[in-house]
């Protein structure tokens, strides 16, 4: 009897441990994956890149703010609360973009306190997830929709700091696009190319290593092709 409840709880151990890690992607319509073709955005590309090991969700919003006083801000969206019942193991919180516009970036004095804020409601948690925090991505000449490049060079110490005292992760978005221009085309959105390179710059700082092969792009169909050039 004895062997057989050892038994039981190696085999429930072992069904534990192969439970995939969750990973929630936290952000704006960089993360939503505005600008790429549809199921190429970075978290659904970084999720076929990680595997089955991982379970992945985007939890990204169009024009959210990590701002509590901005025009849309991430807490009062819900997809923040999709995110916390998520229970994630890992997140990844790529903010800061739509809150360099100048309505919202006259309250930089609270970015630190309220991203600090942010980490807290998820720290509280039962997963009790790693943290890895994006620095914006490059905003090329003279950005768009009141979003700029000025606000996101101001922002990047702010979050480096916010990283060592969160003990959190730094993921530089900014540099991985940075001699990449044209992967922004409107000048604040990656394309499907870009989404591929934030995914394996994601991908380098959960797992260490660098992706290798092909990016896994789901395909448009020709159809859909068609469509967008004959509206």
């Amino acid at each position: 009897m004895k062997k057989i409840i050892c038994l039981f709880v190696l085999l429930a151990g072992s069904v534990m441990a192969a439970e995939p890690s969750r990973v929630a992607c936290v952000g704006d319509s960089i993360t939503a994956g505005v600008g790429a073709s549809k199921g190429n955005s970075y978290p659904d590309q970084l999720g076929r890149m990680l595997g089955d090991g991982y379970t992945v969700k985007n939890f990204g919003v169009s024009g959210s703010t990590l701002l509590n006083h901005g025009d849309r801000p991430y807490q009062k969206q819900g997809a923040f609360k999709k995110a916390l019942e998520f229970q994630p193991n890992i997140v990844v919180i790529k903010l800061g973009t739509n809150d360099t516009k100048p309505q919202n970036w006259k309250f930089k004095d609270e970015f630190v306190a309220d991203y600090k804020d942010m980490i807290g409601q998820f720290a509280k948690l039962p997963s009790k997830p790693r943290f890895f925090l994006c620095r914006p991505a490059l905003v090329p000449g003279k950005g768009n929709f009141g979003i700029n490049e000025a606000g996101v060079l101001e922002e990047i110490p702010m979050l480096d700091k916010i990283a060592a005292d969160e003990k959190a992760m730094v993921i530089d978005i900014h540099a991985a696009l940075k001699d990449h221009p044209e992967m922004l085309p409107d000048r604040v959105h990656p394309n499907t190319a870009g989404a591929t390179v934030m995914a394996k710059t994601v991908f380098k700082a959960l797992t260490g290593k660098e992706f290798t092969g092909e990016a896994p792009l789901v395909a448009v169909p020709a159809e859909a092709k068609s469509k967008k050039k004959n509206p």
